[in-house]
């Protein structure tokens, strides 16, 4: 495989997180293990292979690369992807497609999929990504990715597996379904979208916008164009629950030098050594 993308890996607990997030430049996530893509602001040669995609908002640092992402897996002959993204941003983007087709006379064979805060998309049996309104200057989406785990009712626990087997033959709904946040994605948020989606704190893995961190950097001015500070998340570190909690899309006012200086400054243990900087 070709790396055209300045990618950054890491693994937790049998998941592997990929990507390269800068506010205004570009910004993409695969999750390897559950096949799934999250934003299209640069298109790494080696996610085309990733069927499904979501998208959290329209802005061209996490949709630029659409077209790309197409074409690619159109030329190497693979299935047209299935690509998620705000209700509201599907008619033009399938018309920014068209036009890259008229451009290099090359189809651009997907399917685009409108989604409301809310909605449920299942992925296969095993998972369900549940779509979340959060807070940014355009209409925007978060994803929570559940596992969705079966377990047996209470009262036919003494019955044997014969038994079992003949009352599902017959119909009978014997499980309960427990879902399980795994995987959480806020794309680009003010706080408000973390405070009015709880569930964001309890996903075993959190990646969460961090964009700015210098002391004097205003709040309210960061929030109003659909941001956070480190000190939104020193507030709320009571809140986090989770085990892996990934900081990216940093502004590039800042070196990484400067923004691992900023937010180990406002966040000493590093929210008990569960966040990490991606940069």
């Amino acid at each position: 495989m070709t790396e055209n993308v300045p990618l950054l890996s890491h693994v937790h607990d049998g998941m592997t997180i990929e990507g390269y997030s800068r506010a205004a430049v570009q910004t993409c996530w695969r999750v390897n293990e559950l096949k799934l893509l999250f934003d299209a602001g640069i298109q790494p040669w080696d996610f085309m292979g990733t069927p499904t995609m979501f998208i959290s908002h329209a802005h061209l640092d996490h949709i630029a690369a659409l077209p790309a992402y197409v074409s690619r897996r159109r030329m190497m002959k693979m299935d047209p992807p299935v690509i998620y993204m705000p209700d509201s941003a599907v008619d033009t983007a399938w018309k920014m497609l068209q036009l890259f087709r008229s451009l290099d006379r090359g189809a651009m064979p997907c399917e685009l999929v409108g989604l409301l805060g809310g909605d449920e998309t299942p992925i296969g049996r095993e998972y369900m990504i549940k779509s979340v309104d959060v807070k940014h200057t355009i209409d925007a989406l978060g994803f929570i990715v559940y596992q969705r785990r079966h377990k047996l009712k209470p009262e036919y626990f003494e019955l044997s597996g014969e038994e079992i087997r003949n009352l599902r033959l017959a119909g009978t709904e014997i499980t309960t379904e427990r879902r399980v946040p795994v995987f959480a994605y806020t794309g680009d948020t003010a706080p408000k979208g973390l405070d009015d989606n709880p569930e964001f704190y309890d996903a075993k893995v959190l990646i969460s916008e961090l964009t700015f961190a210098a002391p004097e950097h205003r709040r309210e001015k960061i929030h109003k164009h659909g941001h956070m500070h480190v000190d939104d998340y020193r507030e709320r570190q009571d809140n986090f629950k989770n085990e892996l909690i990934i900081g990216s899309h940093a502004s590039t006012r800042y070196t990484d030098a400067q923004i691992k200086r900023f937010v180990k400054k406002a966040l000493p243990g590093m929210l008990d050594n569960r966040l990490k900087l991606w940069i």
